[in-house]
């Protein structure tokens, strides 16, 4: 059975998209940026900033289906700006427990709203 979920928590986007996805025993999360939850806008132009608010935003939509940051098996990372790594880094591996999911980190030409940083990520349900 496949589960489709529009998070009330998160910014609430006319995209046509689901931020999560279930199928079987495995979800897969929308690409998920640091924005304000109220008002969409990116929560500042610094990148651990918007990093720190990705995670949070990640973890508020895994909260609601009953999961939680260790739950995650996988994760994309997307940077516009490879120099941004060891920012984006030091966050994640704060908000991340050992061990770490699989991690594949990209350098894209751009991402939403001109954020800097996106993560989607594949969990265990």
């Amino acid at each position: 059975m496949t589960r489709f979920h529009f998070s009330p928590g998160l910014h609430q986007s006319s995209a046509p998209f689901s931020h999560f996805v279930q199928h079987g025993q495995t979800g897969y999360t929308a690409g998920i940026i640091g924005q304000d939850r109220e008002t969409g806008a990116l929560v500042s132009d610094n990148v651990a900033d918007q990093c720190s608010a990705m995670m949070d935003n990640l973890e508020i939509l895994l909260d609601e289906l009953g999961l939680g940051l260790g739950d995650i098996l996988r994760t994309t990372v997307y940077l516009t700006d490879y120099q941004h790594f060891e920012a984006m880094n030091v966050v994640y591996g704060q908000r991340l427990a050992k061990p770490f999911p699989v991690r594949t980190t990209l350098q894209v030409a751009g991402l939403p709203l001109g954020a800097k940083v996106q993560i989607d990520a594949v969990v265990r349900v």
